[in-house]
């Protein structure tokens, strides 16, 4: 299995790559939908390392809040983040105006590396 968290925490990396490449390229909208799935990754990563797997977003999400959140072995701000940036996401996806500001996919974009950040240095002491 640590392999697979190794390989699922990569992606949510290289997600956060892409999304601050598309940011400096001022594609924002874009931006926030890899941002979503670098957190959405996370989580995944986190729940698969007590055994947990989900077919659906929003199980994830909720499932990631109660292991997590409600647990407070993980900040709740990151649920929070990770519901914000799944609106932010939608927006970017599915609105054609307004999109999504600079200002609100960079945030985003801080948010997830930080996300990512504590996730290691959480599973690294488990």
């Amino acid at each position: 299995m640590k392999e697979q968290l190794l390989a699922i925490l990569d992606k949510a990396t290289d997600s956060l790559d892409a999304a601050k490449l598309l940011a400096d390229q001022g594609y924002f909208d874009f931006a926030a939908s890899r941002t979503y799935y670098a957190m959405f990754y996370t989580a995944e990563a986190l729940l698969l390392a007590r055994g947990l797997s989900f077919s659906s977003h929003a199980a994830v999400i909720a499932n990631y809040g109660k292991e997590y959140s409600k647990t407070k072995d993980m900040d709740r701000k990151f649920h929070k983040y990770l519901i914000a940036v799944q609106d932010l996401r939608s927006q970017g996806d599915y609105s054609y105006h307004p999109g999504v500001s600079e200002n609100h996919a960079r945030e985003a974009i801080s948010w997830a590396a930080e996300f990512i950040q504590v996730t290691k240095a959480y599973l690294e002491d488990k």
